[in-house]
């Protein structure tokens, strides 16, 4: 049996803040396969990596962040000392150690995506294998296939994977990932065999990550990537 991809969720978020640069290093430092991250544009226009759309739950500042400049949100606190990277950032702190799975949170985030990725395959040495990018919000995952058809797309869903697979098949995506709430045996085999990765999330429970992997899940996005 396979064994599936360690994807660190938001970095390794069972061990260091979520979607903080320290948290990436970490996950990097567990030996992962590949990185999960949320993205959303703030208010100048960069790609800011955090997940919520409002700033109370993780730092010292409130309001939303599609309203505030990057100046704004550097200067804010995640848990009174991480500061909140930029997807450019993350980008090069990763520097091609793994791969990078960008989820696209805020509206409007799918043409600085594109750009992004656009300059780090061109620019850095990276490869579109390299990324994945992902969503809830199937309108970000159509503009980003209209814009450039070698980025490999992944459709998020915790409720329906009917509907993600038909949203998959109309934009070519690589990847359906699912809640492990929806998974069994059968249903991997048949993801797999319409030609989908199935990477599934948000798996921690040691039983829970034992059973998916019998399952023959191709990744698992964990809190604890160490434990995968």
């Amino acid at each position: 049996m396979n064994q599936p991809l360690k994807i660190g969720h938001r970095g390794a978020m069972g061990h260091v803040a979520e979607n903080t640069l320290e948290s990436i290093e970490k996950a990097l430092d567990l030996g992962v396969d590949g990185i999960e991250i949320d993205v959303h544009l703030c208010q100048t226009g960069e790609l800011v990596v955090y997940h919520d759309f409002t700033l109370e739950r993780l730092t010292d500042g409130t309001g939303e962040i599609a309203m505030k400049s990057l100046d704004e949100l550097k200067s804010l606190k995640i848990n009174g000392q991480f500061e909140i990277p930029t997807l450019l950032e993350v980008l090069d702190l990763i520097d091609k150690k793994c791969m990078l799975n960008i989820e696209l949170k805020g509206l409007g985030t799918a043409f600085e995506a594109c750009k992004s990725i656009q300059l780090y395959t061109e620019a850095k040495g990276w490869t579109f294998d390299d990324f994945v990018v992902s969503s809830f919000n199937y309108d970000e995952l159509k503009t980003v296939y209209n814009i450039n058809k070698d980025i490999h797309l992944a459709v998020l869903t915790e409720s329906d994977i009917e509907l993600a697979t038909n949203i998959a098949q109309s934009i070519k995506a690589k990847a359906i990932h699912p809640h492990y709430f929806l998974l069994d045996h059968n249903e991997v085999k048949y993801l797999q065999n319409s030609g989908y990765k199935v990477n599934t999330w948000t798996v921690n429970a040691p039983e829970a990550i034992a059973r998916l992997t019998s399952y023959g899940v191709d990744g698992i996005i964990s809190d604890y990537p160490d434990r995968l």
